[in-house]
């Protein structure tokens, strides 16, 4: 529970980074940060899957983040410009953030016998 909490508040720092350095990227506050990451995980998991599968990643993802930004009060992308670099900045933080989260222990099941 630990580790999906730390990802979250991670993800919401990624966003509001994103936010700062891409012109057309806009989170007003820390609650709009927290609901945009829940919103675009569902999309992602919904419809980004399927998408994934048939079109290049990185486009699918600033479609999700474009797509997002209509249904959360205080997050807003303005054009398609702003939603790829977004996309592809999220990536870079993703990539650099996932080397400070704990990684799942795989548990040894042959050990038990």
């Amino acid at each position: 529970m630990g580790r999906m909490v730390l990802q979250w508040v991670l993800n919401a720092v990624a966003l509001w980074i994103v936010s700062q350095t891409v012109s057309g990227f806009v989170v007003s506050g820390w609650g709009s940060a927290m609901i945009a990451v829940v919103v675009i995980g569902l999309f992602n998991a919904t419809f980004g899957l399927l998408l994934k599968i048939i079109t290049l990643p990185l486009v699918i993802n600033a479609v999700v983040l474009k797509f997002s930004s209509e249904f959360v009060p205080g997050f807003r992308v303005e054009t398609f410009k702003a939603a790829f670099l977004g996309a592809l900045a999220l990536a870079v933080l993703h990539l650099v953030f996932g080397f400070f989260t704990p990684k799942r222990r795989r548990r040894d099941y042959r050990a038990e016998y």
